[in-house]
């Protein structure tokens, strides 16, 4: 068996209830709860496979890897934390996990469209500040369906697919901006631009990678194609949005609400305006971590393991 070793498995198994079993039964696995970049170098020594999740390896730190390394398994959809032209010279295969979370991300942006329709969060913190005016009075929210309202999506990969369907029962229309455009059997979806889909949506929903491209591909410009009543939701890389220009929005009344799963520094300073806004919703990347979610992924990094000691590697990135 090749040896292996998970560099900070913590971030995945944080609570210790995953089984790491199926790994095991492939490879000499070795578990550390956290790496710095000294110790990678000392614990990847005789390793022949490493797994990280979300931990940046440059290209100094690729450089001084020894020939024994031959995959990088980044636990995870996004790799963006790996120096790809690194590994690449060091001959080093480089493969990630996609469609692990696809059901529990979906679910968490549509927990985010449902709490928005409803405000629910904004409710909920009348009644933590005694306010009691939607039980005594009127109800004082808005309180929409969702039956008719338009959601784009930006990007259509496993995520926002799982996200359409779901919209797709609750009556949504679905707008969709992606690199490879298609055309849709079903009438209520389209593609469309990215300027159509900000114009037109009521929700706006992001489901694509991280990359220099898309990186603040929402920013103080394309926030103000957004309807002053439209949402803005984030469930994929916090860079997508140029935050500061989204506080800018969400400050002046551009859009009316965010919810954000991830952030542009995570975890944010303690001192960011998201943190006190009444029309935002924040969760600290959660998205991923359903115990269901967890255990696919371990699942999942046996079998790029197993395909890989068989030489037939999957989910190559490079």
């Amino acid at each position: 068996m090749l040896n292996t070793v998970f560099l900070n498995s913590q971030k995945v198994d944080f609570d210790k209830k995953l089984n790491f079993e199926s790994i095991t039964q492939v490879t000499n696995l070795t578990n550390y709860d956290s790496s710095s970049d000294e110790e990678i170098l000392k614990r990847i020594k005789d390793q022949n496979i490493i797994i990280t999740k979300e931990l940046p390896m440059g290209r100094d730190l690729i450089a001084q890897f020894p020939s024994s390394v031959k995959l990088i398994c980044e636990a995870g959809t996004g790799y963006n934390n790996i120096d790809l032209k690194a590994a690449k010279e060091k001959n080093i295969t480089v493969c990630n996990i996609p469609g692990y979370s696809s059901e529990a991300v979906a679910q968490l942006a549509m927990t985010f469209i449902l709490s928005f329709s409803s405000s629910m969060i904004v409710q909920q913190n009348m009644l933590k500040q005694k306010n009691y005016d939607n039980f005594t009075q009127y109800l004082n929210v808005p309180h929409f369906e969702l039956l008719g309202k338009t959601l784009g999506l930006i990007g259509s990969g496993g995520i926002g697919g799982q996200v359409m369907k779901i919209a797709r029962s609750l009556g949504m229309n679905i707008l969709v901006y992606s690199r490879t455009p298609k055309k849709w059997e079903d009438s209520n979806i389209q593609s469309v631009t990215l300027e159509e889909l900000l114009k037109k949506s009521d929700f706006v929903s992001i489901h694509c990678p991280l990359t220099p491209e898309t990186k603040h591909l929402i920013n103080r410009e394309t926030l103000k194609l957004m309807k002053p009543s439209a949402y803005l939701i984030n469930t994929s890389r916090g860079p997508i949005i140029k935050e500061t220009d989204l506080i800018e929005a969400l400050q002046n009344k551009t859009i009316a609400g965010a919810a954000l799963d991830v952030q542009e520094q995570e975890p944010p300073e303690l001192d960011n305006p998201l943190f006190d806004m009444d029309n935002v919703i924040l969760t600290p990347h959660i998205g991923w971590r359903c115990i269901e979610s967890r255990q696919r992924l371990i699942n999942l990094i046996a079998d790029d393991i197993k395909a890989f000691t068989e030489g037939n590697p999957i989910n190559v990135v490079i």
